[in-house]
């Protein structure tokens, strides 16, 4: 192993756009609050040995995911396995709509869930060297935690107001939720392809 430094993260031509990624990481955070609690529904159609063999899966793709560092430690990179995550997450979500809480729904939402997974740390990580700078991640982590909370209070809400209007099953509760779930994932998607774009350079 060489002790000479290596360039962590390069940009090759791309450039992030604070303020589009700050309301990308406030209505993702919104979209984990939201989603509080509604795996535990969707996931009783699994056998608890699924877990154990997920967990392990996860192991093994974030071990390999963490050798292609020197590769995928990029700006480009960092939108594609970005946008690769928020569209996984779309299709579950539509997987779940079209045919919930059935065993084999349960079983993709969950290996969705484990694909996302395996990407956490180096999204962690590409995250923090591309802002660089401390002020703006305090503003991504401060919009972090209100969206988390304004989801969670918005997912109260939804489920009181559902069964106000007498739908009161866990399962109907999370079915109807889900259809919040997707609007705010669209404009997840919508905001983090804002967030990039390729630096022109005009000679």
């Amino acid at each position: 192993m060489s002790d000479t430094p290596s360039n962590a993260f390069r940009r090759e031509g791309w450039e992030l756009r604070p303020r589009s990624y700050i309301r990308y990481k406030l209505f993702n955070s919104l979209f984990l609050g939201l989603s509080v609690g509604t795996i535990f529904v969707i996931y009783k159609p699994l056998d608890p040995s699924i877990y154990s063999l997920g967990g392990i899966a996860l192991a093994l793709a974030m071990l390999a995911i963490a050798q292609l560092y020197g590769r995928i430690m990029t700006l480009p990179w960092f939108f594609r396995i970005s946008l690769l995550v928020e569209l996984v997450v779309l299709v579950m979500v539509l997987i779940f709509l079209a045919k919930p809480y059935t065993w084999t729904t349960a079983l993709l939402v969950y290996a969705g869930y484990q694909v996302t997974f395996s990407f956490g740390s180096y999204l962690v990580r590409a995250e923090t060297l591309a802002l660089e700078d401390d002020e703006l991640l305090r503003r991504v982590d401060t919009a972090k935690q209100i969206g988390y909370l304004i989801g969670m209070a918005a997912s109260w809400l939804t489920y009181k107001v559902l069964e106000h209007y007498g739908i009161s099953t866990p399962e109907a509760k999370v079915y109807q939720l889900h259809w919040l779930l997707l609007a705010t994932e669209l404009v997840i998607i919508y905001f983090l392809i804002r967030s990039f774009r390729r630096v022109t350079s005009n000679k």
